[in-house]
């Protein structure tokens, strides 16, 4: 019995489309309520989303054995953090503020068992491995790891050819919010120059043969993104979500118009 198949990073592979949705929620409720809502993919968010170790594992748990892939965003790409969440289950991981390929090389060794990384051997103690039911699990896992680094900023910009170069990079997923805020456009990313930097980081992603990937709350703007050739895409948060339902339903019910939109970045 082999590590269990990643089926988004099989269907990135395959050139098929992957939409997706943030859960930032903190609540494996909330999150297995998602799982069956028709995604692909949901984003456990713990840069931005009240996540903490036993949230993110109960939430990789809930979505075990739904139709949707488990994404996983710790807060920062440390080593410790990545090799809890790899004995928990995660085997898609999205890593913010990557700036350079020595970072990027760094996250592969991080996410791989030896002799091709650093991973410690104790999986057998978590969910990786079915709780030491999987007898193949050590030897077919890093197969399995699927690494998508974000490029948010000027520095990844100007890195990019050398970043979606590193081997055992899946693909590169822009921060759409903290690229334009980098760029001196806080609050607009679709500012014209953003939208050219995001342009000029998908080609030289396929130019290398990665995936490309971003997100936005706004439908347009996803219309526009898809456009470009994004691979996998999130096209909101169950936050926005739960709040614009609420709202909405309140409003529609006392007939008052709808509010101004507020922007925080997602």
């Amino acid at each position: 019995m082999a590590a269990p198949k990643n089926a988004f990073k099989a269907a990135l592979r395959e050139g098929r489309f992957q939409l997706g949705l943030w859960a930032a929620l903190g609540s494996a409720y909330a999150t297995e309520i998602l799982s069956t809502s028709g995604y692909d993919w949901l984003l456990i968010d713990g840069e931005h989303g009240p996540n903490d170790m036993p949230l993110i594992s109960a939430q990789i748990g809930a979505l075990r054995h739904t139709p949707t892939h488990a994404m996983v965003r710790p807060p920062m790409g440390e080593a410790w953090i990545l090799k809890q969440l790899l004995d928990q289950g995660a085997q898609t991981f999205l890593i913010p503020m990557v700036e350079s390929a020595a970072e990027a090389e760094a996250l592969v060794r991080a996410l791989r068992y030896p002799p091709h990384g650093i991973r410690g051997v104790g999986a057998g103690l978590g969910r990786a491995s079915d709780f030491n039911r999987t007898p193949d699990y050590i030897t077919t896992a890093n197969d399995q790891i699927c690494l998508i680094v974000q490029v948010e900023n000027r520095a990844g910009l100007a890195a990019i050819d050398e970043i979606a170069a590193v081997e055992g990079v899946d693909g590169i997923f822009i921060g759409p919010s903290d690229l334009a805020a980098d760029m001196g456009h806080l609050g607009d990313p679709s500012a014209p120059e953003v939208l050219e930097a995001i342009t000029h980081i998908f080609a030289r992603t396929k130019a290398h043969g990665k995936a490309r990937g971003i997100m936005t709350v706004s439908l347009p703007q996803a219309e526009v993104y898809r456009d470009l050739g994004a691979d996998f895409l999130a096209i909101g948060t169950d936050v926005n979500c739960l709040v614009s339902a609420v709202e909405n339903l309140r409003r529609s019910f006392l007939g008052e118009k709808e509010a101004e939109k507020r922007g925080g970045g997602y």
